[in-house]
C-alpha cells in the first residue's frame, strides 16, 4: 500500500530528504563552478594565503621546543624532552609576578589612554566644518606613524636627556635635570604619551571611515528634536560607530599581553626594569641574548595562550551584551 495513501498526505518529490552523498557532490560541484567563474579573484588570494601559511602557521611547529631542552646542533627532532619543566621554572621564578604586573599595567594604560584617543580625534575632525583644515590636521597627525621606531626612540631619548629640551622646560616645575627615562616615575608616562603621539592619527582612519557611513538624516531628525551637537554625538554618532569600536576593542584584547616590545626595548634600561620589563622584552633577553631558546619559547607560548583567552572572553562578552549582533566569531 502507498504510504501517502495510508496517511492521507501527498508526498512531493521535493520533500524527500537529500542524501549526504548527493549533498556533498552538490557542494563540490558548486565550489568548482565558483572557482572557474572567479578564478582571477582566487589567484589574487593565493599570495596572501601563502604568506600566512609560510610565516605564521609553518613556524608554529617550532613551539614544541618549549617542551624540550633545545640544542641547535641536535635540532628539534633530536633535542631531549623536558615536559613542563620550563613552565614550572617560570611560574616559580622571581620574574613571573613582576612581568605579569608590568605587562598588565602597561596594557591597561594603553587601553585606557591610547585606544580612546583615536576615537576622540576622529570625532573632533568630523566636527570640523573647514574641510581643508580637517585634511591638514589629518596629515599632521598621520605623519608620526610613518617615522621609524628607532628614529622616534632617538628623538625621545634626546628630548628627555639630562640637558634635553623637555627636561629643561619642566625644570621650573620640579623635574630634576637628569635623564627622565632612568626614573621609574617618568618612564610609563613617557611611554604612553609617545605611543599616543605616534598612533593616534593612524588609528583614527578607520573611525573616520565609519563616521562617513552614518545616515545624515539621523542628524537632521535629532536637530529637529532639539538635540545639540553634544547630544547628537552621544545619541547618533557613537551608536553609529559602536560596531567598529567593539570589533577593534576585541582585537586589541587579543594582544592584551603583547605590548609593543620594540618601543620598550629602545627606551628602557636596567634602572627601570621594575616598571618597564614585560613578557615580550623578557623573552627577547632570554632567547636572543642569553640563548635560552626553550625557556623563552615556553614563556612566549604562555603569553600567546593568555592572549587567546582574553580574545575569546572579550568576544563572548560582546555577544552577550549585544545579543549576538557584534562579534568576531
Amino acid at each position: 500500500m502507498d504510504p501517502a495513501a495510508s496517511t492521507g498526505k501527498n508526498v512531493s518529490p521535493s520533500s524527500k530528504p537529500i542524501s549526504k552523498k548527493k549533498h556533498k557532490e552538490g557542494f563540490w560541484r558548486r565550489l568548482g563552478k565558483d572557482l572557474y567563474q572567479n578564478k582571477d579573484l582566487y589567484l589574487l588570494v593565493i599570495p596572501v594565503l601563502a604568506f600566512y601559511a609560510i610565516f605564521h602557521y609553518a613556524p608554529m611547529y617550532g613551539a614544541v621546543i618549549a617542551f624540550q631542552n633545545f640544542r641547535p646542533a641536535l635540532g628539534i627532532s633530536d633535542s631531549p624532552w623536558v615536559g613542563f619543566q620550563h613552565f614550572q621554572d617560570f611560574f616559580g621564578s622571581f620574574f613571573f609576578r613582576r612581568l605579569m604586573v608590568n605587562t598588565i599595567r602597561i596594557s591597561l594604560l594603553s587601553l585606557i589612554f591610547v585606544f580612546p584617543s583615536s576615537i576622540i580625534l576622529a570625532l573632533l575632525i568630523n566636527e570640523v566644518k573647514n574641510k581643508k583644515f580637517a585634511r591638514l590636521v589629518q596629515t599632521i597627525t598621520y605623519m608620526p606613524f610613518f617615522i621609524s621606531m628607532i628614529v622616534v626612540a632617538g628623538m625621545i631619548r634626546t628630548f628627555v636627556a639630562h640637558d634635553g629640551i623637555i627636561t629643561t622646560l619642566l625644570g621650573p616645575f620640579g623635574v630634576p635635570a637628569r635623564n627622565m627615562l632612568d626614573n621609574v616615575s617618568y618612564f610609563l608616562p613617557i611611554l604612553v604619551i609617545s605611543e599616543i603621539w605616534q598612533q593616534v592619527g593612524w588609528g583614527s582612519i578607520i573611525f573616520l571611515a565609519a563616521l562617513q557611513g552614518i545616515d545624515q538624516e539621523q542628524y537632521e531628525a535629532a536637530a529637529i528634536d532639539g538635540a545639540g551637537r553634544w547630544k547628537q554625538t552621544i545619541h547618533v554618532t557613537l551608536p553609529g560607530i559602536l560596531t567598529t569600536i567593539v570589533i577593534l576593542f576585541i582585537l586589541r584584547m587579543g594582544n592584551m599581553l603583547s605590548v609593543g616590545a620594540e618601543r620598550i626595548l629602545l627606551l628602557y634600561s636596567p634602572q627601570v626594569y621594575e616598571v618597564a620589563d614585560v613578557i615580550s622584552t623578557f623573552v627577547y633577553r632570554r632567547g636572543l641574548v642569553d640563548f635560552q631558546f626553550s625557556y623563552a619559547a615556553a614563556v612566549n607560548l604562555f603569553n600567546s595562550v593568555v592572549n587567546v583567552f582574553f580574545l575569546v572572553t572579550a568576544n563572548w562578552l560582546s555577544r552577550k551584551v549585544t545579543a549576538n549582533e557584534v562579534s568576531l566569531f
